[in-house]
């Protein structure tokens, strides 16, 4: 084999490993960001379900509370209404409680992220500074060495951010229990 063709097949395989590897962590990005998405939505909706009900809950037993406030005798019913209440806030303020552990997943997700872009930015760095050793007048057999070296820096690299990363989110010690995501 010629040294062109050498030169050729180890900047191929160097190039092809870089859009490989770049390409792999950024689709991970994207899904994790969309999965962070989907929590935060399911999150607000029940939140403002939440609180939108403990507003109802109170909101009913007001005229209740007027006719008490005003010197009235309740009626069964609102002296029904007013022992149940406290139960059915609780109920609504614990649901809306769960849905903010959901922070915790998508904390989860959002630092996962961030250390993949992390370790791109040191992927590429790691690219740029064996690159920039290589001058224009550098010989094709010194050229071939040094794509070797850095080419199994990357790989290197790309092992370690893959074994670094979980591929789950989860959330621990919640009140209903275990909950693990993706």
């Amino acid at each position: 084999m010629t040294r062109k063709k050498i030169l050729g097949s180890h900047v191929k395989r160097l190039l092809s490993g870089v859009a490989i590897h770049g390409r792999r962590h950024l689709n991970e990005v994207e899904t994790d960001l969309l999965q962070t998405e989907l929590l935060l939505e399911e999150a607000i909706d029940k939140l403002t379900s939440s609180f939108m009900a403990i507003h109802t809950a109170v909101g009913t037993r007001q005229e209740a509370i007027n006719r008490l406030l005003a010197g009235e005798t309740p009626t069964p019913e609102d002296s029904a209404h007013l022992s149940d209440m406290s139960g059915e806030i609780g109920q609504h303020v614990n649901t809306a409680i769960t849905s903010m552990q959901f922070q915790d997943m998508t904390s989860q997700l959002i630092d996962r992220t961030l250390r993949r872009v992390a370790g791109l930015r040191e992927f590429l760095g790691t690219l740029s500074e064996h690159g920039a050793d290589i001058a224009p007048e550098t010989d094709s057999d010194e050229i071939v060495e040094r794509l070797g070296k850095v080419s199994m820096a990357l790989a290197i690299q790309s092992l370690e951010l893959r074994s670094m990363l979980r591929k789950s989110v989860e959330q621990q010690h919640l009140e209903s229990g275990d909950i693990e995501l993706f």
